[in-house]
């Protein structure tokens, strides 16, 4: 059979590792033969780094577009999205070109002289895990798919194709050889974190082992508990219900592995300020120790644009800008640290106004992951050297025994000097670069200088494993398990982090909830509420929905002379211009 493989190396591949900073700096315009390539060292590595580069799947960094699809954000830019349904191929992988060229890198690997047996090993481990993350990503979204091991399929003109013609296989299956090759690879991968995360080692492999359980025990359990379960005859589709226990046992155990041996924590590098402290935790690569494993990005030859596209107005160093922005939807599902009713109090029982003397007095004693997501009305931005980020959609006027709003174009002023819109809005027009959603992203927005320009980009990373992952997978599963005090103990370490009340009992909802959160624009809620069988429920096409719908905020300031409200805040809640109808899955 042959087993060459034509390599271009790709020098905007930037993996770095201990010691090793140019990992992937090396930069040959060449295609060369798989031979050439395993003869040399540094050539096997760049190798390697393209593969890292080709496991970009699902939402991120680089594909901003894709966080807006879901109810916690909408897009800015432009006019309204009148879609309400979900596509049914949306964020489907299928990429066998890839396992093939894994499965070709893993011959040539084994029979290369120029590397010792440890680090071949660690290497094979690498790619086993990539091999093992792109087959995840193809049965979270289609379900059992053809394993093809570590066969490597060679066609000549006039063969019999049958015998390159491999079955589905049933969802199970595919899980169940996820798990295996993790658990295995385990075994022999390094324990040590690497250069920002940027590479697979023991710990990352646990993490897939452990997702892929919830998912399989999660899908065993809830799919079999739908009127109509969702399955294929042949199993390509649904769980037995006699799964379960044995995946959220498997998940359980992986993820407490984890946690009690990996030597990563919760960042607790600004434990006075839990805001800032969320945000550093998942978004500062430097001295990291929340982060298991990310896509980095390294300027130049890798840098992206989501700072660029999606900074607030009065912070932008080029003309895009606020291209997307979080809901209200969202911002309500963070709770108050006294009060697991995240809905905001601008209005009182008589749907009267609630005045605030500061813009941000409205999110006072909310989940500090909210400060760390979102950047809301009155908040501040690049630790506050720009000042507050003031979001306003106009005044309100006294008029008669009530009110009137006065609006008008970005950062006009009345007669009397006085902002009437904010540059960083919100409005409802089809303007292009204008705010509509009343925030804007915090979490991946990058706060160093140039980030936002177009010839630079960020640097900022995407994290795809981070240690308050394992605590609710682990919280999840013993909830599962009907072992309270494990899961009440593990969703606890999560929200001491954003200081909120601690929980007494965990129930599924208080996943769903602590996940949505925590992992806001993370590429978890999709497949999470798809694997919880939620979907329909939660994106139900309801018209004015609290959820399926998507809503805005419209923050006003008081312009009332001699009244005592004058100079204060009210806000109003609105029906997403960009998003009219709502979600229906």
């Amino acid at each position: 059979m042959k087993k060459n493989i034509l390599v271009i190396i790709f020098s905007a591949i930037l993996l770095t590792t201990p010691g090793c900073k140019d990992f992937l700096n090396q930069s040959p315009e060449n295609i060369l033969e798989g031979d050439e390539v395993f003869t040399d060292a540094n050539m096997i590595k760049s190798v390697l780094a393209n593969l890292y580069g080709r496991v970009t799947l699902g939402t991120h960094v680089a594909d901003w577009g894709g966080i807006v699809l879901l109810d916690d954000a909408i897009k800015s830019d432009g006019g309204p999205d009148t879609r309400s349904t979900f596509d049914d191929d949306m964020w489907r992988t299928y990429d066998y070109g890839l396992i093939r060229n894994i499965n070709q890198f893993l011959v040539s690997l084994k029979e290369t002289q120029v590397l010792g047996e440890t680090e071949k090993k660690e290497l094979e481990g690498e790619v086993r895990f990539l091999r093992a993350w792109t087959y995840f990503y193809m049965c979270r979204s289609m379900g059992g798919m053809p394993i093809v091991y570590d066969e490597v399929f060679e066609y000549e003109a006039g063969m019999d194709v049958t015998v390159l013609q491999y079955p589905r296989s049933t969802e199970a299956e595919l899980y169940d050889y996820i798990i295996e090759e993790c658990e295995e690879i385990a075994r022999f991968m390094s324990v040590e974190r690497n250069t920002n995360s940027a590479r697979a080692n023991k710990w990352t492999a646990l993490m897939l082992k452990a997702r892929a359980a919830i998912y399989a025990g999660s899908i065993s359990n809830y799919n079999n508990k739908m009127t109509n379960p969702i399955r294929t005859a042949g199993g390509e589709v649904g769980i037995p219900a006699d799964r379960a226990q044995g995946y959220y046992e498997t998940a359980l155990k992986a993820a407490e592995e984890v946690i009690n041996n990996g030597g990563y924590f919760a960042l607790q590098t600004n434990a006075n300020n839990p805001g800032r402290n969320f945000y550093e935790a998942v978004c500062v690569k430097d001295n990291n120790t929340e982060v298991i494993w990310a896509r980095d990005y390294i300027y130049p030859g890798d840098a992206h644009q989501f700072t660029t596209n999606n900074i607030p107005v009065s912070h932008a160093e080029e003309i895009d800008r606020a291209w997307g922005g979080p809901t209200l939807n969202l911002v309500e599902a963070f709770e108050y640290t006294d009060n697991r009713n995240g809905e905001l109090n601008i209005t009182d029982s008589n749907g009267n106004y609630v005045f605030y003397d500061n813009a941000k007095d409205l999110f006072a004693g909310k989940d500090a992951r909210l400060w760390g997501s979102v950047i809301y009305p009155g908040s501040e931005f690049d630790g506050g050297k720009s000042g507050e980020v003031v979001l306003q959609a106009g005044q309100l006027i006294p008029e008669g025994n009530g009110w009137r709003k006065a609006t008008s174009d970005p950062g006009l002023t009345d007669d009397d000097g006085l902002l009437i819109t904010s540059e960083n809005d919100p409005v409802t027009t089809n303007n292009q670069y204008i705010n509509k959603a009343g925030f804007f992203f915090r979490k991946y927005l990058d706060e160093n200088p140039g980030a936002n320009l177009r010839g630079q980009g960020s640097e900022m990373w995407y994290p795809r494993f981070r240690m308050a992952e394992a605590y609710l997978i682990a919280a999840e599963a013993a909830m599962e398990l009907n072992d309270q005090a494990k899961a009440v103990k593990y969703i606890n370490e999560v929200r001491k982090r954003a200081n909120i009340q601690e929980l007494t009992v965990v129930t599924l909802d208080d996943i769903i909830r602590e996940r949505q959160v925590e992992f806001a624009f993370e590429d978890h809620r999709y497949y999470d509420l798809k694997r919880w069988r939620k979907a329909h429920e939660v994106w139900n096409g309801v018209t004015n929905d609290p959820v399926a719908q998507k809503w805005a905020l419209f923050p006003y300031k008081v312009n009332a002379p001699g009244n005592p409200n004058d100079g204060k805040w009210v806000f109003e809640k609105q029906v997403a211009h960009m998003n009219p109808y709502p979600l229906y899955f």
